[in-house]
């Protein structure tokens, strides 16, 4: 597995938990640890985001800072492939 791989791997299971846990707020709102968990696990997803982002380019066309199509200048997903 790729670097590349590696670290989307965290960022969709740290994203995941968070979803999940957004989703058990649903039926407990008022559930005070699953909010503090959501709030540690969004800080540790942040620093992840920006690595890959700074080492591969944005995830989502909403991360680039000026322009809304400065993104397509990046390389494509598949121009970042790491060969073995």
């Amino acid at each position: 597995m790729t670097d590349r791989e590696i670290l989307l791997k965290k960022l969709s299971s740290y994203q995941f938990m968070i979803d999940d846990l957004q989703l058990y707020l649903d039926t407990h709102p008022n559930d005070a640890q699953t909010l503090a968990k959501i709030k540690e696990l969004s800080e540790m997803l942040e620093p992840l985001r920006k690595t890959f982002e700074a080492k591969y380019g944005p995830l989502f066309d909403s991360n680039t800072q000026s322009n809304k199509w400065t993104w397509i200048k990046s390389p494509w997903p598949w121009e970042n492939e790491e060969v073995d």
